[in-house]
C-alpha cells in the first residue's frame, strides 16, 4: 500500500517526533521502533512502564434492537460464557465460522448500561471482517456502532498502575478482566485492566481529539517510554499469546490451537453454538496437530514460515510465531505439530536455511504472567 493511502492514527505526529520508525501495518502507518530499539522497549516494558499506541483496533458497541441479551445473542458464535458477564466485566472469546475454524479472537465486556450492551475490541486486520459478520449474521437483532471517534492506548509495566493511578486513584481497585468508566486528566475514559504482554497493565479508550495530550502527560514519567510493534510482538510471543492470522486462521479450531481455556465449561458440554459439533468431537476425541511452544537450541531464532521436523528428518509442521525473546535470553517460538509429539520436552528439528538445528516443545508462556488478578485490602 502506497504511504499516501496509508491511514493515521490520533498519535501519528507524537510518533513522529519521538523517532518512530513508521512501517505499514493493517492499512495504518504504524511505529515499529523507536530510537531506544526493539530490545531495549521489550526490557523496558517488562521492567518499569510501556505506551503503546493500538488506535488501529477495532471498538465498537454492540447493543440490542429487539430487546435480548446481546451478549446471549453472541453465544451463538463466539464459545465462551458471554452471558454471565456482570458490567464491567470482559472476557477473550473468538469468533467462529460454521466449520468451528477461527475467524478472529476479541475482547467483550459488558457495559455499565441498562441494556447490557457490549463494548468490543477486534484486531486491526480483521475489523472490518468482524464488523461484517456481525452486521450480516445479526441484522434485526443486534446493532453495532463502530467507535471511530476514540484512540486506544495501552499502558503495560509492573509501573503501569503507580503512572494510571496518579490521574485517577481509582484504577488501583481494579483487577485483571474488569473495566470501568475513569477521568484521566478531565476526560472521562474507559479503562480496561488488560494487554497484550503478559505484564499487569491497561488498555485506554480515549476521545481522539484527547488522546495526544493524554499520552504526552503519560510520558512524562521517567517510567514509561513508547514501545513499538517490534517489542510488542516479541512481549506477546514471550507471553505465549496467539496472533490472529498467523498462530491460527478460518481452518483452526481452538483446540488445535490449544485455546480450550476460551470455551466456556458449560458451553463445551452443550456445544450451542457454530462449528460445536467438530469442536466437542475434538475435545474428547482429540486432534491430529496441536499449537505449540517451541525452544530451538542456540541463538538463532526460528522465524513465521520456518518447517518443524521429527527427529527422523521428516517434515511435520511449522512455525507460525518465532523470534529471539529478550527476557528468555533466547530464541522462542511457536508452531503446529502431531497431536502425539505435543509433549513439553519432546525433541524436534527446525529446519533453517537447510539446516537441521535442534529444538524441544515447550509449555507457553515461555515467562511468567504477571496479571493482577486479586484485590489488595
Amino acid at each position: 500500500m502506497a504511504d499516501e493511502n496509508l491511514l493515521k492514527t490520533p498519535l501519528y505526529d507524537l510518533h513522529v517526533e519521538a523517532g518512530g520508525k513508521m512501517v505499514p501495518f493493517a492499512g495504518y502507518s504504524m511505529p515499529v521502533q523507536y530510537p531506544l530499539g526493539i530490545m531495549k522497549e521489550h526490557l523496558h516494558t517488562r521492567d518499569k512502564a510501556g505506551l503503546f499506541d493500538v488506535s488501529h483496533m477495532g471498538q465498537a458497541y454492540v447493543r440490542s434492537v429487539d430487546g435480548s441479551d446481546p451478549a446471549k445473542v453472541l453465544e451463538e458464535i463466539m464459545p465462551s460464557a458471554l452471558a454471565v458477564l456482570k458490567p464491567g466485566k470482559m472476557r477473550y472469546t473468538l469468533l467462529l465460522n460454521d466449520n468451528g475454524g477461527i475467524e478472529d479472537d476479541l475482547m467483550v465486556t459488558r457495559t455499565f448500561d441498562p441494556e447490557g450492551s457490549l463494548y468490543i475490541v477486534v484486531n486491526a486486520a480483521c475489523k472490518e471482517k468482524d464488523y461484517g459478520i456481525l452486521e450480516e449474521r445479526f441484522a434485526g437483532r443486534l446493532a453495532l456502532e463502530p467507535l471511530e471517534d476514540h484512540a486506544l492506548l495501552a499502558l503495560q509495566g509492573p509501573k503501569a498502575e503507580d503512572v494510571l493511578a496518579e490521574l485517577d486513584p481509582r484504577v488501583r481497585d481494579m483487577v485483571f478482566m474488569e473495566g470501568t468508566m475513569v477521568t484521566l486528566e478531565g476526560v472521562v475514559c474507559w479503562v480496561a485492566r488488560c494487554g497484550y504482554t503478559g505484564e499487569d497493565g491497561f488498555e485506554i479508550s480515549v476521545p481522539k481529539e484527547e488522546a495526544p495530550a493524554l499520552a504526552a502527560r503519560l510520558l512524562k514519567s521517567d517510567d514509561v517510554e513508547w514501545i513499538g510493534l517490534g517489542a510488542r510482538d516479541s512481549l506477546r510471543l514471550e507471553s505465549g499469546l496467539c496472533l490472529s492470522g498467523h498462530d491460527f486462521n478460518d481452518e483452526t479450531s481452538p483446540v488445535e490451537a490449544s485455546l480450550n481455556f476460551a470455551l466456556g465449561k458449560k458451553r463445551r458440554e452443550e456445544g450451542d453454538f457454530i462449528g460445536g459439533e467438530r469442536i466437542l468431537k475434538e475435545l474428547a476425541e482429540g486432534t491430529s496437530k496441536r499449537l505449540v511452544g517451541i525452544l530451538p537450541s542456540g541463538r538463532a531464532p526460528a522465524r513465521e514460515g520456518v518447517e518443524i521436523a521429527d527427529m527422523d528428518g521428516n517434515v511435520i509442521g511449522q512455525v507460525t510465531s518465532g523470534g529471539f525473546g529478550p527476557t528468555v535470553g533466547g530464541p522462542v517460538a511457536m508452531g503446529y505439530v502431531p497431536a502425539e509429539l505435543a509433549e513439553a520436552g519432546t525433541d524436534i528439528q527446525l529446519i533453517v536455511r537447510g539446516k537441521m538445528l535442534a529444538a524441544k516443545v515447550a509449555q507457553t508462556p515461555f515467562i511468567e504472567q504477571r496479571y493482577k488478578r486479586k484485590k489488595v485490602s
